[in-house]
């Protein structure tokens, strides 16, 4: 049987009271006088129990890969002349500003006509299907410098940019630097050329620039979690229940603050607070499976084989339901982390010297008084809600891997 709410499991000797979150941000530390809030559990009295989700979902966020595989016109933009002009007027007029890429904000890449278009993108990332894909970007032309300043600006429009690991990287690069994809309890698979399973990371909104593409592989799909909770309902609504309860544990593979402990209790499936609350998942297996150092000494509980069947009908849905999508040098893929589950395909690279597969990642977050989902964690109105945020690590924005 899987644990239950009320099982009491071993308190770690490490179970030190967590530091409140710094609330006043050093300049120098955080140009952009925000700080990231880092990975908490969530608040459990106000997660709501299985009888209160919905039967079934219905909505533009309950999209299947029927309704868009064969209309890619309704969710790729071609970026016209006129909007390349003016981007990139805008990250000239940072570059020369000298700011620090950290530094940078809506206010200081103005972007006078783009800008209603974003404006009317984020409603359609967070409220809508959750996903867009941006083609032409001159990555080539402008080099990685210019474009990962032209990316973070067009980045600003649409959230907050927050740490993605614990080197404080606000502009991360997912590209394969030789590490042992079997170390899951260390390595972060982003870091490989292995498979990505379906996921949802720890920000609201994810973006992926593709700067060099792979041999073979490297390919991205998506899937709806609201359509995947519609046919877990209808065909394991006992994974469904599952999915809800609080007793998954995930892996913060040692990116963690002084006091806090080395894992999250949480569930995969949530209801917003509040009134009429959509359904918020949040899940990676690789940071379900790579506990066994703790639950073998007994800290926390393993995963039990009505887990590990969750786990595989999960994975064996979004694989059902998923939209394929490739992604071309100067493509800029946006998606929601609150609706929308993505994964990659293993790669291969082209042999040295030809540049290997290299994408720069956002992590976004878009808080609740702006817009954003009302989420049952404690941050759920902080500015840079969620990300990895360990102690006062300074973000950082590198042109390239390290």
């Amino acid at each position: 049987m899987a644990p239950s709410l009320t099982a009491s499991a071993p308190t770690p000797p490490h179970h030190l009271p967590q530091p409140p979150t710094t609330k006043t941000v050093t300049p120098s530390l955080f140009p952009d006088g925000l700080r990231t809030s880092g990975q908490h559990d969530p608040l459990y009295a106000k997660i709501q129990p299985y009888s209160a989700f919905p039967t079934s979902i219905t909505g533009p966020t309950a999209w299947r890969a029927s309704d868009y595989a064969s209309h890619p016109e309704r969710w790729t933009h071609h970026f016209s002349e006129g909007e390349i002009s003016e981007i990139s007027s805008a990250a000239d007029a940072f570059i020369a500003s000298g700011e620090p890429l950290t530094g940078i904000t809506r206010e200081k890449f103005a972007l006078p006509a783009f800008s209603g278009f974003l404006a009317v993108l984020r409603k359609e990332l967070v409220d809508g299907k959750g996903f867009i894909l941006f083609k032409g970007m001159p990555v080539r032309e402008w080099g990685n410098a210019k474009s990962a300043v032209a990316y973070m600006g067009l980045g600003t429009y649409l959230g907050y940019f927050v740490s993605q690991n614990s080197r404080g990287h606000v502009l991360g690069h997912v590209k394969d630097l030789g590490e042992d994809a079997s170390q899951i309890d260390k390595v972060r698979i982003y870091r490989t050329n292995a498979r990505q399973f379906f996921h949802a990371d720890d920000a609201d909104l994810v973006g992926l620039l593709c700067v060099a593409k792979a041999l073979e592989g490297g390919e991205s799909d998506l899937v709806s979690s609201h359509s995947v909770w519609n046919v877990l309902q209808e065909e394991h609504p006992d994974v469904a229940s599952l999915l809800t309860q609080p007793i998954w544990y995930f892996d913060r593979k040692g990116e963690v603050s002084r006091g806090q402990r080395e894992w999250i209790r949480a569930s995969v499936f949530y209801l917003e607070t509040g009134e009429g609350g959509r359904v918020y998942s949040k899940w990676d297996p690789y940071f379900v499976r790579s506990l066994s150092r703790f639950s073998d000494a007994g800290l926390i509980p393993p995963l039990s084989e009505e887990q590990q069947r969750a786990a595989l009908i999960l994975e064996e849905t979004c694989l059902r339901l998923a939209l394929h999508m490739v992604l071309d040098i100067g493509d800029i893929q946006f998606l929601s982390n609150n609706h929308v589950l993505h994964a990659r395909t293993a790669y291969k690279d082209y042999p040295a010297p030809a540049p290997r597969r290299h994408l720069m990642r956002l992590w976004l977050s878009t808080p609740e008084d702006e817009g954003g989902w009302k989420l049952p964690f404690h941050d759920s109105g902080e500015k840079k809600r969620g990300g990895i945020q360990v102690d006062d690590t300074p973000p950082v924005a590198h042109e390239d891997a390290e």
